[in-house]
């Protein structure tokens, strides 16, 4: 529970502050296209971009502070091998916690910290799906070779052929691949971005007010897939953000499919009554037109701050930082993990415990339910060890910050 231990797109940013000259399509391939010439046998490339970027964000952050890896690791509670991996990208930390606590460590302000909890949300998506993939090739290669290849004992006498040796596995080709992969995203992106920008002046590309619609209802028109989902970015996640907003949801209208879109669209589906899967089906889409009394309005960070302050009057200051750590102090805040669990509201409370304390996930989006619950699990030894990751974020926050 609390900071996910287990396991939100394309909308994450690096902040200003933290910028690399080789950020951005053009400078990842020339990156990858040096190393072609420059990588020790045996080193592992980042996973993927989402990872990359996550780790920059994190070595800049520990280049800024002054702080070694021995001494981050201290401060952290982190493995310093472990914070190596995240720094190179070559792994993703499972929950935020982590990020937070060497986030909090480094110095990082709060638009740094909001910035990390992006970049983490989009690698460990980009995880998730990559393991998701690697399961479904493998099973598929397992029956292949099943149906295929029958087993047979050599015949008596001869000598059963050995099996070729496998040709040592080139890291050029490897890295001269995955450039070519990245220049080919950027060169879609570029496309497809260029395209976006010209409809928009009306300066060629197809106009996307042309493409034929039922009844007026963007998303049941042809220019929309049946099911509008992660990593989308066209007018139809627009509308779907339009439609959120005019709800009162807090979201941004920037046609991104991302991580704050979806947990808005999960929060929907929750007050709507639907599955909360988050993505946009049919039955979602209904509700997003005809749900005239469903109302995603939310608490303010101040009201959200006074209210656990008069709850929590034992740890009022402890319970802010855990809350803020969790959620951001967003209401609406929902995370999945990697076994398929959710974390809701304010103190993100798990499935787990949203059962053992008899509530819904309706009921862990209203932030005075949510709050109230927090008090109670803290209650049972007067400490957060619900939320470890995040306590021990919060008590790093507490300390300053010194350069060994």
């Amino acid at each position: 529970m609390g900071c996910r231990d287990g396991g939100t797109p394309l909308t994450g940013h690096v902040p200003r502050s933290l910028e690399r000259p080789w950020d951005g399509v053009r400078g990842t391939v020339a990156r990858l296209l040096e190393r072609l010439t420059n990588v020790p046998w045996g080193e592992t490339m980042p996973a993927h971009p989402e990872s990359e970027q996550l780790a920059a964000t994190l070595r800049a952050l520990k280049n800024r502070s002054g702080l070694s890896y021995e001494a981050l690791a201290k401060r952290t509670d982190i493995g310093g091998s472990t914070l190596h991996r995240y720094c190179k990208g070559t792994s993703v930390p499972q929950d935020y916690g982590s990020v937070h606590r060497i986030g909090t460590v480094c110095g990082a302000s709060p638009d740094e910290l909001r910035s990390l909890h992006r970049l983490w949300a989009l690698a460990d998506t980009a995880r998730l799906r990559e393991n998701g993939e690697e399961r479904k090739e493998e099973g598929r290669e397992a029956g292949e070779t099943a149906d295929t290849v029958p087993v047979t004992d050599p015949a008596v006498g001869e000598p059963a052929t050995p099996d070729p040796v496998p040709a040592r596995r080139t890291h050029y080709p490897l890295l001269a691949a995955a450039a070519a992969a990245v220049l080919t995203l950027g060169i879609s992106a570029w496309a497809l971005s260029t395209e976006a920008a010209s409809s928009a002046n009306g300066q060629g590309g197809k106009d996307s007010s042309a493409s034929p619609r039922a009844d007026g209802r963007v998303l049941f028109s042809t220019a929309c897939r049946s099911v509008v989902a992660m990593g989308q970015h066209d007018t139809c996640v627009r509308e779907v953000q339009q439609l959120l907003h005019d709800k009162g949801a807090d979201i941004g209208v920037d046609s991104d499919f991302g991580p704050q879109t979806l947990r808005r669209v999960t929060a929907f589906q929750v007050f709507a009554g639907l599955p909360p899967n988050g993505v946009v089906d049919d039955a979602t889409k209904k509700a997003l037109y005809s749900s005239s009394t469903v109302r995603m309005n939310v608490w303010s960070p101040e009201k959200v701050r006074q209210r656990i302050r008069a709850v929590f009057t034992e740890a009022p200051d402890k319970a802010v930082a855990i809350a803020d750590c969790q959620s951001f102090l967003d209401p609406l805040h929902i995370l999945p993990n990697t076994n398929g669990t959710r974390n809701w509201g304010l103190f993100q409370i798990s499935d787990t415990r949203l059962r053992e304390l008899g509530g819904t996930p309706r009921q862990a989006l209203d932030p005075a339910w949510n709050i109230g619950a927090a008090e109670r699990l803290w209650r049972k030894d007067r400490d957060f060890h619900d939320w470890r990751h995040c306590e021990r974020a919060a008590g790093a926050a507490a300390s300053p910050t010194q350069r060994p």
